[in-house]
């Protein structure tokens, strides 16, 4: 997959030639403006290969998109990952059912929640349960399911897990909350507040390639492409649906169900240090270490890339 994404050269661009650039993301609603820009707004088509941050640590991809969460994780093995733009926020809903005595956020206490551990979608469910005064410890964590086929397969199990009483409630990223609505119909109940989290959802380059004059080029040129396709999405998103439904392998209806939860603001949030210095503390206390300082975690953030490309230079 990704010897598809690693393009030749680029045709010229004022008599200059763009280097390789390798693209690569989690294969989410969030990335459609990713998918976009690369196929349709950056000067060569290109693909964007399956999988996130990793990827740039392992040499597989250039620039690569994941939420905050999984940038604070791996940050640790690579310091010289950099966020250089926000994609997309997310903004995650928890649903539940009616049939299990749930008509409000306390009534979690004592329920069984399915929720894929150590992601944002399990810092978001920690984040709600403290808005009413409860933790992990009150609820009955159901393991997320690892099915063969993959995370796609297991999200999609989700919606049948409490359809068969296997769980209360699920905590997950879109489309499965649309799909779960969908599902249970009038024993749904939602649960949302979008002022105590939405998944960041960040374009991360190296340091070393932003240094680096013919790769930052071409990082710059790309981040041009997300910002021409991200006004062309807030424009008018249905005619791209099917090429993100390609990429993506979700259908042009599924897209459509979480659409509503997505907003796409290309800067980066203006909020993102506080974001990441927040998290910092859970994703810290989960692996028994200190927290990194806020100085420390603004090091991971480089809005000069993003202002090259607004500027048109």
């Amino acid at each position: 997959m990704f010897g598809d994404s690693q393009s030749a050269m680029t045709e010229p661009m004022d008599d200059v030639y763009l280097p390789t650039i390798r693209v690569s993301g989690s294969y989410w609603i969030e990335l459609s403006p990713v998918v976009v820009a690369a196929q349709s707004f950056y000067p060569v088509a290109i693909s964007v290969g399956e999988g996130g941050i990793t990827r740039i640590t392992s040499g597989e991809a250039d620039i690569a998109t994941n939420a905050e969460t999984q940038l604070l994780r791996e940050s640790l093995v690579n310091p010289d990952l950099r966020i250089i733009a926000t994609v997309t926020e997310s903004f995650y809903r928890l649903v539940g059912k009616r049939s299990s005595g749930i008509g409000s956020l306390a009534d979690l206490a004592g329920k069984r929640v399915m929720v894929p551990y150590n992601t944002s979608a399990n810092y978001y469910l920690v984040a709600m349960l403290a808005e009413v005064g409860l933790t992990e410890e009150d609820i009955t964590l159901v393991p997320f399911p690892r099915l063969e086929a993959g995370v796609k397969a297991s999200m999609d199990y989700m919606s049948q897990a409490m359809l068969a009483g296997e769980a209360d409630v699920i905590a997950i990223w879109e489309p499965e909350p649309a799909s779960a609505i969908e599902e249970l119909g009038d024993d749904a109940i939602v649960l949302q507040d979008r002022s105590v989290y939405r998944e960041v959802f960040n374009l991360h380059a190296r340091a070393s390639d932003l240094a680096d004059p013919d790769k930052r080029r071409a990082i710059v040129t790309f981040l041009r492409a997300l910002i021409e396709a991200t006004e062309a999405l807030r424009q008018n998103p249905g005619p791209y649906w099917p090429q993100i439904a390609e990429v993506i392998s979700y259908s042009e209806e599924e897209i459509a169900g979480g659409w509503p939860e997505m907003e796409f603001p290309v800067q980066i949030v203006p909020d993102m240090l506080d974001v990441l210095e927040t998290e910092e503390a859970w994703v810290a206390k989960e692996k028994d270490r200190m927290p990194r300082s806020r100085d420390e975690l603004a090091r991971f953030i480089d809005y000069s890339p993003l202002v090259e490309a607004m500027s048109g230079r």
